[in-house]
């Protein structure tokens, strides 16, 4: 079993100097046409220099019309190279590896957001999405590829795609949500196919050693584990990506599925064969003890959210004492302030009940 503070080798690209991975979270800190704020690199390099092996950022929009929330951080267009230089020198300068989570929103983008009905695989009724035209799937496809070649050329160690949570290739993959009839819809092949000729055209387009990972997740949004754990193994073992991230809310749950139940969701992904993909996973791992056990559950990497935001130098901590106690929600603004997060960061947490104290709410 690796210990978690090892240096994590990839197939492609920079060796990680531990196996803590920042989460691509959602915090509202950038500017409305996707450049890079300050606030929003001050949030990243504190988390570089608090020891993580990877810093990846929140999910970033590859088209204006799959922007999923407020002050998303954007690789859609050229304007963005220059914030996207800067966050790649910053974290290389502080002796982590940078990684860009590319993200299309799809149905689940706010119309109010973009100013039109949202994007989705099939119509559908319930969020008021219509139906991608074949020509604009294949233009979708070629933003993902765009946007990675945007993060390559900013010198960025590499990206994820964001096939997880209900988002638009996660829509791709339901066959309850797309309901296509052509090449993109029907069989499980043909459902993941956007995401494979994405892989395919990253290969393509961006440099030898850049590092490709993507996100899923299991149950959900009309993703069943079956068919979930079956493209979590021909992803590992195809050689074309460097990592699997598994987003489980809980890895150490059941699934709810009872055909299989049993044991953990993180068992069933990690007793796959994985080939020389290494496989992470986050979900409930908020402090040492989680994190050791997900480690001796088989994983090569965890990723933190919650734990990264309530300490920034978690892996410093863990490094210096593995039983070492984290904060205690709630915990107050000025908390938060002090391990890097913006006003509008902060005012997101404060959404999460018990997460920011009343306290400090006035």
């Amino acid at each position: 079993m690796p210990d978690v503070m090892n240096p994590l080798h990839f197939t492609r690209g920079k060796a990680l100097p531990n196996r803590f991975l920042l989460a691509p979270l959602t915090n509202s800190q950038s500017h409305e046409d996707g450049t890079l704020s300050d606030e929003e690199l001050h949030w990243l390099t504190m988390r570089a220099t608090g020891g993580f092996g990877m810093v990846m950022t929140c999910a970033a929009q590859i088209h204006p019309l799959g922007k999923g929330f407020p002050g998303q951080l954007g690789a859609f267009d050229d304007m963005h190279i220059p914030g996207l230089t800067r966050i790649a020198d910053q974290i290389r300068a502080a002796g982590s590896v940078s990684s860009v989570q590319l993200h299309h929103a799809g149905m689940r983008s706010p119309a109010k957001i973009i100013g039109e009905a949202p994007l989705c695989p099939s119509d559908n009724e319930e969020f008021g999405a219509r139906a991608l035209s074949h020509d604009e799937v294949t233009r979708t496809r070629d933003d993902f590829i765009a946007a990675a070649v945007r993060c390559d050329q900013a010198g960025l160690d590499g990206v994820e795609l964001h096939g997880a949570h209900g988002y638009l290739l996660c829509q791709f993959f339901s066959d309850e949500i797309n309901l296509r009839d052509d090449e993109y819809g029907g069989s499980l092949e043909n459902r993941y196919r956007l995401l494979f000729e994405i892989i395919d055209g990253i290969r393509s387009a961006c440099r030898p050693d850049f590092t490709l990972g993507v996100r899923l997740s299991p149950e959900r949004f009309g993703i069943r584990m079956s068919e979930a754990m079956e493209m979590a193994a021909t992803l590992m073992q195809g050689g074309k990506i460097d990592y699997l991230d598994m987003s489980l809310w809980d890895c150490f749950k059941e699934p709810e599925e009872e055909a299989f139940k049993g044991k953990s969701l993180l068992a069933h992904f990690a007793e796959l064969e994985r080939g020389e993909t290494r496989l992470g996973a986050a979900g409930n791992l908020r402090d040492p003890e989680s994190v050791a056990r997900a480690m001796a559950g088989g994983l090569d990497w965890v990723m933190l959210g919650r734990a990264a935001i309530l300490h920034h130098d978690f892996p410093q901590r863990y490094e210096a004492n593995p039983q070492f106690e984290t904060v205690a929600l709630p915990v107050t603004r000025n908390y938060l302030k002090d391990e890097g997060l913006s006003p509008s960061f902060i005012e997101y947490m404060d959404r999460w009940p018990g997460f920011v104290s009343e306290e400090a709410a006035g």
